[in-house]
């Protein structure tokens, strides 16, 4: 019996290395993994669970981003602060003028706009005068053009011009078949003098002919003779209006006591100058709201 005790097993392999079979010896078996549900406990649906936490992660995901991209409008748009994006919220003045809300006057009964079909002679049908544009608020009006029953003289026109000029725009005028001259002006609280004539004729053919012929040859308005025309202005201030033409001209420098802007649209029958001057500088971005929505008006 003690023989056989020391005797090895025969189950052993011969071949294997003695270093080999004492590191096995050495290492215990590892034990036996509880299991993971007590008996009688039913393991729950896995994938099941999963989508309902799926469906509840992407919930809050999408929620988060939602916050998140609000956040980020709400910062850009404050950033920003473009005009009237945040309506009840006090923004930064750009220098605009506060007109009243503007609105095309009412056509005669049965009369055409000035560019519908039909319409060959692109008269303007609506009360010149109330196509003027209306001075804006804190505005001071200048009762000298407001003329008889709101009709101004030509020879207050003229004197918009330099004194060498006004025989000559006289004629073309005479020549043009001028009906009526409807005008504005006001003065606002920096100093800014502005002005505003349209000029009927008697049809779209006479009005661009004077508007082609004279306009652009004219000697410049009263305090600035001396005029150069600024190609790049409709660029910078959005498209003209369809159907008008627009002419922006700059006093040439240096100025004098003042600075003159300047700015032509021949819209059908009707040519207009708006002219704005002011002691130092001309501000430009009323200067540019005053001629678009005078452009918008006639179009």
């Amino acid at each position: 019996m003690t023989q056989q005790s020391e005797s090895a097993p025969e189950s052993a392999p011969e071949s294997a290395p003695e270093s080999t079979m004492q590191l096995t010896a050495a290492v215990p078996a590892p034990p036996t993994a509880p299991p993971l549900f007590p008996p009688g406990v039913p393991a729950p649906v896995k994938v099941k669970k999963d989508r309902r936490v799926l469906r509840a992660v992407l919930r809050w995901t999408a929620a988060v981003t939602v916050f998140a991209a609000v956040g980020a409008g709400t910062t850009y748009a404050v950033t920003e602060r473009t005009r009237g994006d945040l309506p009840g919220l006090a923004t930064e003045s750009d220098g605009r003028w506060e007109y009243p809300a503007i609105e095309k006057p009412p056509l005669p009964a049965g009369a055409p706009a000035a560019f519908a079909e039909g319409n060959t002679r692109e008269e303007h049908f609506a009360d010149l005068r109330k196509l003027v544009l209306p001075a804006p608020e804190g505005a001071t009006e200048d009762k000298k053009l407001a003329g008889k029953n709101g009709w101004l003289p030509t020879a207050t026109y003229l004197d918009v011009y330099e004194k060498d000029a006004r025989a000559d725009l006289a004629q073309a005028l005479k020549d043009g078949a001028l009906r009526h001259i409807a005008a504005r002006g006001w003065t606002m609280p920096d100093g800014t003098h502005t002005r505003i004539y349209l000029l009927r004729f008697n049809t779209g053919a006479f009005a661009r002919e004077y508007d082609a012929n004279v306009v652009g040859s004219s000697d410049g308005l009263t305090g600035a003779p001396d005029t150069e025309e600024n190609f790049s202005w409709t660029g910078e201030s959005g498209s003209v209006v369809r159907y008008t033409k627009l002419n922006v001209y700059d006093e040439v420098r240096p100025y004098g006591k003042e600075q003159v802007r300047q700015a032509y649209i021949q819209s059908g029958d009707v040519v207009a100058l708006v002219a704005q001057s002011r002691a130092g500088r001309v501000a430009k971005i009323p200067f540019q709201q005053t001629v678009a929505l005078q452009n918008q008006l006639l179009g």
